[in-house]
C-alpha cells in the first residue's frame, strides 16, 4: 500500500493557493491508487518550534541527559516527523514563496527533518543521503512568474532551497507544480491555476 504523505505550510487558510493544489495533487494520487494511505500535517497550524540553542542540543546534537518534560516532548516530536517522512512513498509539500523563499513554518520542518544517521550521514567521501526511494511533488505558489524569466529566476531561493535540501536527504525524485503570477491580478491567477491543473493531470496521465 502506497503511503502519502501530505504537508501544508501556508498560513492563509482556504485563500491558500499551495493549499488548493496539495489537495488537487492528492486526489489525484488517490484516484490514480485508491487504497493509498494518506497521513496530514499542517506545519501552518501547528508548526514545530525553531531550533532555539536549547533545542538544538537536544534535538540536533542528542545531548539527553537530564531532560526536562519539555525537551522529552520536542525530541519525541521530532523522531514522530521523520519517522512520518521515512515512511511516506510519496509526500506532497504545500509551498508557497515568501520573500523569495519558503514559509518559515516549512523550514522549521524541514530543519527536525535534518537527522544524522536518519535522513543523512557524513561519510569520507561527503555526506550521504539516506531517505532516497521517494517521490516528492511540491505544489510551489508564487506571487510573480520565476521559472520562465532569466531575470527572475536567480531570485528564486524557494524551489532552489528544496531542491537541494532534498537531495541532500537522497530524494531525487522531486517534481515542482507551479501556479505562478497569482498576484499579478485575477486573470493572471485563473491562468496560473489553468496551468497548473494541467501540469497536476500530465503529472498522473503519464505515470
Amino acid at each position: 500500500m502506497t503511503k502519502i504523505l501530505h504537508i501544508d505550510s501556508s498560513p492563509l487558510g482556504a485563500a491558500s493557493v499551495t493549499r488548493q493544489l496539495t489537495a488537487s495533487v492528492v486526489e489525484a494520487l488517490r484516484k490514480a491508487e485508491p487504497a493509498a494511505e494518506v497521513a496530514y500535517r499542517d506545519v501552518a497550524a501547528n508548526p514545530p518550534d525553531h531550533l532555539s540553542g536549547e533545542l538544538l542540543q537536544v534535538v540536533k546534537f542528542r545531548n539527553l541527559d537530564g531532560l526536562n518534560d519539555r525537551q522529552k516532548a520536542e525530541l519525541a516530536l521530532t523522531d514522530e516527523l521523520v519517522d512520518e517522512f521515512l515512511a511516506a512513498d510519496v509526500v506532497v509539500i504545500g509551498a508557497p514563496m515568501y520573500n523569495f523563499s519558503i514559509p518559515t513554518q516549512l523550514k522549521a520542518w524541514i530543519d527536525r527533518l535534518a537527522q544524522v544517521g536518519r535522513t543523512f550521514r557524513y561519510t569520507e567521501t561527503g555526506p550521504q543521503g539516506l531517505a532516497g526511494g521517494k517521490r516528492v511533488i511540491v505544489a510551489s505558489g508564487r506571487g510573480g512568474v520565476y521559472s520562465t524569466n532569466p531575470v527572475m529566476v536567480a531570485l528564486d531561493h524557494q524551489e532552489a532551497y528544496l531542491r537541494t535540501v532534498l537531495g541532500f536527504f537522497g530524494v531525487t525524485d522531486v517534481t515542482f507544480v507551479r501556479a505562478e503570477g497569482v498576484g499579478m491580478g485575477p486573470d493572471a491567477k485563473a491562468k496560473a491555476f489553468e496551468s497548473a491543473d494541467r501540469e497536476i493531470e500530465a503529472l498522473f496521465t503519464a505515470a
